[in-house]
């Protein structure tokens, strides 16, 4: 039998030399107050980043809704910017269009009105001149003859629009009446009478046909010259009112295009804004 070998001394010091195994072996794995430190701090460190989430969360929450706010702020400024640029565009065009309407209206009604009016005034004129002319007439009958009334009728009567202006008329009625009134027994008061020739009723004839002419043509005399400054009136009057009428056609004119002036500077400028948007 071989013969044991036992150590006859005792070891001083124990060995701390760990094997492989025990270097992934936890000394306070089974230490129950290192598992309440290690249970504590996982809690604790899960709640700070539950709040931590929580918190980021809402400020995101917050920053996304402040964003949201001033994103809707910005585009409905746009939007109302946009509108009310439109809205002053399309109130400069449509004024300007309907002023060029009205211009345009009110040269052509003002014009036919005013032609209208001068005709008026040209057949007023007219007439004017023809109730100067009878009434120029009626004046001289009475001067040169004594006349009041002509084969019974008042002057007024029978010196019509068509008859003031006829010599014959005068010679033929005149003459009838002095036959009338001074062939058989004159009337001396009466003027009609001075024309009387003894004995030479052609010479009297003739004295009464000239101032019979004479009443014609100096009766359509006043009547031409009464029409004619009625007409020369109603021609400057016509003169002026085509005058405003242009003067208001030009204010209107001038109206328009300061309103397309100024719809062209706002869409260009709204335009240029909106390229800028974009880019």
């Amino acid at each position: 039998n071989k013969p044991s070998i036992t150590p006859h001394h005792t070891p001083r010091y124990t060995s701390r030399v760990l094997s492989e195994c025990d270097l992934y072996v936890s000394s306070y794995d089974n230490d129950p107050d290192m598992k309440s430190v290690k249970e504590n701090f996982y809690r604790q460190t899960s709640q700070r980043f539950e709040e931590y989430n929580e918190l980021i969360n809402r400020k995101r929450q917050k920053c996304k809704e402040q964003c949201d706010k001033d994103i809707q702020q910005i585009i409905l400024k746009d939007e109302m910017e946009k509108s009310l640029e439109e809205k002053v565009e399309k109130g400069c065009l449509m004024c300007g269009c309907g002023l060029g309407s009205v211009a345009g209206s009110i040269g052509i009604i003002g014009a036919i009105t005013v032609n209208e009016c001068t005709k008026v005034a040209l057949l007023a004129a007219e007439k004017a001149g023809v109730d100067a002319g009878i009434a120029k007439a009626i004046e001289l009958m009475a001067y040169k003859f004594s006349l009041t009334t002509l084969g019974g009728n008042t002057l007024e009567k029978v010196v019509t629009a068509q008859t003031f202006k006829n010599p014959m008329f005068y010679v033929l009625d005149i003459q009838k009446e002095y036959n009338t009134v001074c062939s058989v027994d004159p009337d001396i008061d009466n003027l009609l009478c001075f024309y009387t020739k003894p004995n030479n009723m052609t010479l009297a004839y003739k004295a009464i046909a000239e101032s019979a002419r004479d009443i014609a043509t100096k009766a359509s005399e006043e009547a031409v010259m009464v029409q004619e400054a009625k007409v020369a009136l109603a021609n400057a009057e016509s003169t002026h009112l085509y005058s405003a009428i242009g003067y208001s056609v030009l204010a209107i004119l001038i109206i328009v295009l300061i309103m397309v002036i100024i719809y062209l500077i706002l869409r260009y400028r709204r335009k240029k804004k909106m390229k800028k948007k974009l880019q």
